[in-house]
């Protein structure tokens, strides 16, 4: 198991150590929700969670499958709820792909990125929607 201490800083404001690494990873409310946006929010890292898993795990796969990545990028956007409790409703994912969508890795890479994790952990009133680019 992966411990991560955080430790409230006041203003709305987290600071989180990773406890393997002690690397450090500052979280703020966004404005839109009495915070000052001044770093990711908690919704925000779900996307980013998501997104980097996602690459992540085609990584992996293509390792294995001796496959060059580089290059490959991914946006995810973050909708919230418009009604109460606050809530993310959607999860966008954009990836842009180094290679053509005939790539003999391509079907391989997309079942990694479905299958990652956190995509597996998202509830599923989360709409997550996936835009596939390929070079």
């Amino acid at each position: 198991m992966v411990e991560i201490q955080i430790g409230y800083k006041g203003e709305l404001r987290c600071e989180a150590t990773h406890g393997p690494s002690r690397a450090l990873l500052a979280t703020d409310a966004p404005v839109d929700n009495h915070g000052r946006g001044e770093s990711f929010s908690p919704t925000d890292l779900v996307a980013t969670a998501l997104g980097s898993c996602m690459a992540t795990i085609m990584g992996i796969v293509a390792n294995k499958e001796g496959v060059s990545l580089e290059g490959l990028s991914l946006k995810v956007g973050k909708e919230m709820s418009k009604d109460l409790p606050r809530r993310i409703v959607a999860l966008p994912v954009e990836i842009d792909m180094p290679m053509a969508a005939n790539h003999p890795a391509a079907e391989l890479l997309q079942k990694a990125a479905l299958g990652c994790p956190v995509n597996a952990s998202i509830h599923p009133d989360i709409v997550v929607s996936l835009i596939w680019r390929w070079a």
